[in-house]
């Protein structure tokens, strides 16, 4: 490969079990396979995603080999181009997502989750704004949110949560966002009204919504579908990404990320504009992985973790 390296350092684990299980390997680089382009990583975001694989999960569809590369979302520079892979040329920033693979220097992905990354926005957004992004994006969809309406989001300062909140605003809804104490401030300023969870939450919600709230979307977990199924009345639109199980209790919806160039695009297009903006709380080299991970672990902490790579 002319200007590739045969070898490239990527973070995967040999093996799953805690942070300490993620390391620097040294792996041979990718080829552009058929429909796919080769991508030299700038910046790779860090989810929850990847620490639940890290720690024993596998994602539908997906198969595990060690060493195992996690990284669900990147962003680079095309470097070669694969038969097929219509409208990319070697050179072009992109963002893109793929299940696995995205911590490392180099990553294969199909041209048709890849998409150009506009002049104006950096490269830690880019990297980092896929997975988060088209997650709060499909929820709205998923749960019908309408201009005028008023929606209740939980873990409003989080990496979902925070995107959610933009993306409401960005509809025409009202937002009530709960956070933690030290966040109501960094709420307000998304657009969110702020609500401090914990003990007596509830009727601070209805204080801070004296009309009713008419959807609710849950990214932090803790049972936060129960406060919202009391206050809104179709349980159909109450979603939740973290707690399937207590999703199907209260009859709300479990709520999985429906992942395209086309919402990618969207979204870069509102970072772009400024109509969108990803927190970035932390950024690590990609051999401080396993502490990028105990950091997203913690469940605190408002916006994104993200690898700088490049």
């Amino acid at each position: 490969m002319t200007g590739i390296p045969e070898v490239m350092r990527a973070a995967a684990i040999d093996e799953f079990g805690p942070a300490e299980r993620l390391a620097v390997h040294e792996l041979p680089t990718p080829l552009a396979g058929p429909g796919e382009v080769l991508v030299r990583v700038e910046a790779a975001g860090v989810q929850p995603t990847d620490v639940a694989i890290r720690d024993g999960w596998t994602p539908p569809g997906a198969t595990i080999e060690f060493p195992q590369v996690l990284g669900n979302e990147f962003a680079g520079t095309i470097v070669q181009v694969g038969a097929g892979a219509t409208g990319f040329e070697a050179g072009q920033q992109v963002a893109g997502f793929r299940v696995l693979g995205c911590y490392a220097e180099y990553v294969s992905a199909p041209a048709s989750q890849v998409v150009l990354k506009p002049e104006g926005v950096d490269w830690l957004t880019a990297g980092a704004l896929s997975a988060s992004g088209q997650t709060a994006h499909t929820a709205l969809e998923r749960l019908g949110a309408r201009s005028g309406e008023t929606i209740l989001i939980h873990g409003a300062a989080g990496g979902v949560g925070s995107m959610a909140v933009q993306l409401s605003h960005h509809r025409g809804l009202r937002v009530i966002g709960t956070g933690s104490a030290r966040n109501q401030e960094y709420l307000r300023a998304l657009g969110a009204t702020p609500v401090v969870y914990g003990d007596g939450e509830l009727d601070r919600i209805r204080e801070a919504a004296p009309d009713g709230i008419d959807l609710a979307f849950d990214t932090a977990g803790h049972g936060n579908l129960r406060t919202a199924a009391e206050i809104v009345a179709d349980r159909g639109r109450i979603g939740s990404i973290v707690e399937p199980a207590l999703a199907t209790e209260t009859g709300g919806q479990w709520i999985t990320s429906d992942r395209s160039a086309r919402r990618l695009r969207e979204l870069l297009d509102l970072c772009a504009r400024g109509e969108l903006r990803v927190e970035v709380r932390a950024e690590y080299p990609l051999e401080a992985a396993a502490s990028a991970h105990r950091e997203v672990s913690t469940g605190h902490g408002r916006g994104k973790v993200v690898l700088r790579i490049g």
